[in-house]
């Protein structure tokens, strides 16, 4: 899984298609995560003394995680991401429009090439 909490993705299928949002959590476990702004619905809030005057709180559900691409931070397109080793061992995610990497692993000795 190649998207992390805080990157910018696009949502690709739904009521929202085409609305761009930052990651705010991932759920590992059934491959969901929740964007900003995406997805909304309404939670109809009874009054108590955490909420004294009750009524809809407006909050995100989660969106499948095959339903949204990443965004570039290079070239601002959705992409399609892979993942490389370079040559001091550090593991990069890559954009496969651009090419252009970000490093999500320090290096390994393991992985370093001579």
């Amino acid at each position: 899984m190649n998207i992390r909490v805080n990157d910018t993705v696009e949502v690709q299928v739904g009521d929202d298609r085409g609305v761009r949002g930052k990651v705010l959590s991932i759920n590992f476990k059934t491959g969901k995560l929740i964007v900003e702004g995406v997805n909304r619905v309404y939670k109809h809030v009874r009054r108590s003394q955490r909420n004294p005057q009750g009524g809809r709180l407006s909050k995100e559900m989660p969106v499948q995680l095959s339903n949204v691409l990443l965004v570039c931070e290079a070239c601002g397109k959705t992409t399609r991401t892979g993942v490389r080793y370079l040559d001091d061992g550090s593991k990069e995610r890559w954009c496969k429009k651009c090419g252009k990497g970000d490093q999500i692993a320090p290096p390994k000795a393991a992985y370093a090439k001579q």
